[in-house]
């Protein structure tokens, strides 16, 4: 009989989100993801909640209305600027900006465009605003261990230290 997924199940899979709208992958996550199940909050408790009960080897599609995850898209938190006020490591698309507001809390924007002579820069998460399909490809599910209970997935086991002084 196979394993199915459940509470203390180690399970392995990877996804890609899909815009329900243009079909268009907007991630993709080919390497496997280990978790614990019940043990982390590495999957949304929608997402965690649709995978019980299946097993390795399925497919499964889970539409999320992103709004209810992230909010909407808030145009405010957009700003273009010209490019000779921005320094230049943040003249590339993709890269993060932490910011902090006159309250002195955090928030990260990420450039979304640039050209000859502006770059602009979104506080929205990525998916704000959005419907989108997760589709999730279960590539392993059995007992976990004790251990991987404990670490909420593959513990990390990290150099052996003791070997290391031993050859130096």
């Amino acid at each position: 009989m196979k394993d199915v997924i459940a509470e203390n199940k180690f399970v392995e899979l990877k996804y890609q989100v899909v815009d329900q709208k243009t079909g268009e992958p907007l991630i993709t996550i080919e390497y496997p993801i280990p978790y614990v199940h019940g043990g982390n909050d590495i999957l949304s408790p929608e997402i965690s909640s649709v995978l019980e009960g299946h097993a390795a080897g399925e497919v499964i599609e889970v539409p999320i209305d992103c709004n209810d995850l992230y909010g909407s898209r808030d145009e405010s938190l957009v700003f273009t600027d010209h490019i000779e006020n921005v320094p230049e490591e943040y003249r590339e698309v993709g890269t993060t900006i932490t910011m902090e507001n006159e309250k002195g809390e955090a928030k990260n924007f990420i450039v979304t465009r640039v050209d000859d002579k502006t770059v602009t820069v979104d506080g929205n998460n990525p998916l704000s605003g959005r419907k989108v399909i997760f589709k999730l490809e279960i590539l392993q599910v059995r007992d976990a261990t004790d251990e991987e209970i404990e670490s909420g997935g593959k513990p990390d086991t990290g150099p052996d230290i003791e070997e290391i002084l031993k050859k130096n």
